[in-house]
């Protein structure tokens, strides 16, 4: 199959059209920021729902520096406006790319970029839904006598974001093998022969990444290794040995 001649342009206007696009995924940003700003406080009750549920009635979180109550909702509003505007971003990041690759290669990378995106937003999900509320219980039931549970929002927050992004990526996995098994850098075969080392792979990246505590690491770690599993059987239709994609 010969491949299409792809028009060149010089290195400039490369150069400007990245940064229009650039500015176009931060302009996104910054709309649904303000569209979010004013529900700020709510958003931030939201997500700190699934430890609130085990402080004391008579106890409550707590916000230890002056700026706390206004930067610590402020910091999540953005940080969530950016991961509302994934997709947007990614589209940009599609449409720069797309004039350089072949018709064979965009049957590929459209699908993996959506598959991104909503796998980015499943490992939150997971973390949200599931994780969070076995860690906090864990944690409230390991509480000495005497002790009241009263965390800090802000120390909650960047507990919570660092859990969520470690998820979010983590869920990237099978991303990841799919495109080393499409360049041809991986054989899915050999990987699949690999699993008992992916499997202690697996629980140290759990470990680095979460807090030490034996469940939010056992959480992370079999999502991941059945993420792995999960890449392996999709790697295979694309992988060639010539170090291309299957056309």
């Amino acid at each position: 199959m010969s491949e299409e001649e792809l028009p060149s342009q010089p290195f400039i206007s490369h150069l400007i059209e990245f940064r229009d696009r650039a500015l176009r995924s931060i302009v996104a940003i910054m709309i649904i920021f303000v569209g979010l700003f004013s529900f700020s406080n709510q958003l931030y009750l939201y997500v700190s729902e699934p430890i609130r549920k085990f402080i004391p009635e008579s106890s409550s979180m707590i916000a230890t520096e002056v700026a706390s109550p206004f930067l610590t909702p402020f910091k999540l509003t953005l940080v969530l406006s950016l991961f509302a505007a994934m997709p947007y971003i990614l589209y940009q990041v599609w449409a720069f790319l797309a004039p350089g690759l072949y018709r064979r290669e965009k049957k590929i990378v459209v699908p993996l970029f959506f598959s991104s995106v909503a796998l980015f937003y499943a490992g939150m999900a997971f973390a949200y839904y599931v994780v969070f509320p076995l860690v906090f219980m864990f944690f409230a039931s390991t509480v000495p006598d005497g002790i009241t549970i009263m965390p800090d929002i802000r120390s909650y927050l960047d507990f919570a974001l660092k859990l969520f992004f470690a998820f979010g990526i983590s869920f990237e996995i099978p991303i990841a093998v799919v495109i080393l098994s499409w360049m041809g850098a991986v054989e899915p075969n050999n990987l699949a022969k690999k699993r008992p080392y992916v499997f202690i792979l697996c629980f140290v990246f759990g470990m680095l990444l979460t807090p030490p505590d034996v469940i939010s690491q056992t959480l992370l770690a079999i999502p991941m290794w059945l993420l792995f599993e999960l890449g392996i059987v999709f790697a295979r239709p694309v992988y060639r040995k010539d170090g291309g994609a299957t056309d």
